[in-house]
């Protein structure tokens, strides 16, 4: 093992490799995402302290008036303790992970992605990305549906950053934004959105945002100082779900 060969290895040259392999590409969120990542070897044997999966999402922030693409993680998964891999030796690694029900949908510009890095004392650290593509679950699914029986159209999705009051456990929250093109709100609202700030397979809680289509000068004016949306704070349970069309078109026709 010369001193050459290291050297170049702690600056990532002739180093260990990583490389995650997925059961599937597209999850439903809350799913277990199982596959095995592939440990290689470089051209000297290396100290591996941890491997560490990261699920990340990308998000809209805002500053000084710009909108830049940021990314935030969402859950990180240690998967071993430290162990030593020979030079060219291969090791395969087993993984199961919960992916958090609030994993953003990968619906418009919004993108999840599984990163592996290999830490490795005094070394680069090598790294994988793998996208995936994330679909709703069944809580969320059923309240975007009954929106859509409601009228509404789904115009855009999209994680922006998240206002500190209201409170989401990420720095981002991801907005649901539907236009009305029929039923009963069809000519009273220009646009309703809908957050979900917080979930588990029973229960979702939802920030919708109520935007009123102006009228006449006093509604140009409230429009003007965005003084025509009302936000509306709800909670959605399994048991509202056959009846959930009802609940949601009379908290919105609350604030038409």
């Amino acid at each position: 093992m010369s001193f050459f060969n290291k050297v170049l290895a702690s600056i990532g040259i002739g180093g260990a490799k990583v490389d995650t392999k997925l059961e599937k590409p597209e999850y439903t969120a809350g799913d277990i995402m199982k596959g095995q990542v592939e440990v290689c070897g470089g051209s000297v044997e290396q100290q591996i302290d941890s491997i560490y999966l990261t699920v990340y999402t990308t998000f809209i922030r805002e500053s000084d008036d710009k909108k830049y693409t940021d990314y935030a993680s969402i859950k990180k998964h240690k998967l071993n303790e430290p162990f030593k891999i020979g030079a060219n030796e291969t090791k395969v690694i087993p993984f199961s992970m919960e992916l958090p029900l609030d994993t953003p949908i990968t619906y418009g510009n919004t993108r999840v992605w599984v990163a592996t890095g290999l830490d490795i004392k005094n070394a680069a650290d090598p790294e994988d990305k793998d996208y995936i593509e994330i679909r709703p679950d069944k809580m969320t699914a059923a309240v975007l549906k009954e929106v859509e029986q409601l009228g509404f159209r789904l115009r855009q999705v999209e994680c922006e950053q998240a206002p500190k009051r209201i409170g989401s456990r990420f720095p981002f929250v991801q907005e649901f934004e539907f236009v009305p093109t029929s039923g009963p709100f069809r000519g009273k609202l220009d646009e309703l959105e809908v957050m979900f700030l917080s979930q588990t397979k029973e229960k979702a809680e939802l920030l919708i945002q109520v935007d009123r289509k102006a009228k006449g000068i006093g509604g140009f004016l409230a429009e003007a100082f965005e003084m025509d949306e009302t936000f509306v704070r709800l909670t959605v349970t399994s048991q509202d779900v056959p009846k959930l069309n009802e609940k949601l078109k009379q908290i919105i026709a609350k604030y038409v």
